[in-house]
C-alpha cells in the first residue's frame, strides 16, 4: 500500500507563501534540490490543486538542456509520474499523464493508496488540508527556511489536531532544516 506524503517548503513562521502569494524566498539550492529529487523518486502520482498544478506543470515543457543535472533530473521525475488535478475551474489539463477531478473525495484517495505500489504526493496546503483533516496523510515532510514572512498561506490548516512522530531530520548548509514526521 502506498503512502500519502505531504511535502512543502515553508517559512520559519509556518507559511508556504507570503501574503502576496510569493514563495521566491523558498527556492532550493542545488544541495536541497538533489535531496528532494531523491525523496521524490518513488512518487508514482502527484495530487495537486489547480494553482499548484499550474506552477508545477512548467516542469513538463521546460527546456532543461542547459540546466544543471539536478534540474534535468527533477524534470524527468515529474514527467514520469501521474498527476491528478483537483479543480472546478480548469477545463482540461495541459500535461500528459494527468486527469482532472472536480472534487476531493477521501474514499477515492483511499482507493488510490491501496491500489498503488508507489507513493503518492499531495501538493499545496489548500488541497492537503482536506487530506489531513480526513486522516489520509501518512507523512509530512517539511523544509523549513530561515525566514519569517509574517503571514500568508499556512502549511497546516487551522483547527487541525494530529499526533506526529519525528522519523528523520537533516540540516543543510544554507540554514534550511528538513523534518520528516509520520502520522500516529
Amino acid at each position: 500500500m502506498a503512502k500519502l506524503i505531504y511535502s512543502a517548503i515553508m517559512s520559519l513562521d509556518g507559511y508556504t507563501a507570503d501574503t502576496d502569494g510569493n514563495f521566491n524566498w523558498s527556492m532550493p539550492d542545488e544541495e536541497i534540490h538533489a535531496f528532494v529529487n531523491d525523496l521524490e523518486r518513488d512518487v508514482g502520482t502527484y495530487l495537486l490543486g489547480r494553482r499548484m498544478y499550474e506552477v508545477m506543470s512548467n516542469w513538463e515543457t521546460m527546456d532543461t538542456r542547459d540546466e544543471p543535472p539536478v534540474i534535468q533530473d527533477y524534470a524527468r521525475i515529474w514527467q514520469g509520474a501521474d498527476k491528478v488535478v483537483y479543480s472546478t475551474t480548469l477545463d482540461t489539463p495541459s500535461t500528459p499523464k494527468t486527469r482532472l477531478e472536480r472534487q476531493f473525495l477521501p474514499e477515492t484517495v483511499r482507493d488510490l493508496k491501496s491500489g498503488s505500489d508507489h507513493d503518492i504526493s499531495i501538493g499545496g496546503p489548500t488541497l492537503a488540508a482536506h487530506a489531513l483533516k480526513a486522516g489520509l496523510v501518512d507523512e509530512c515532510r517539511l523544509f523549513i527556511n530561515p525566514v519569517a514572512v509574517g503571514g500568508g498561506l499556512r502549511f497546516l490548516p487551522d483547527g487541525l489536531k494530529a499526533q506526529l512522530e519525528l522519523v528523520d531530520q537533516r540540516r543543510f548548509g544554507n540554514g534550511v532544516v528538513y523534518l520528516r514526521y509520520r502520522a500516529r
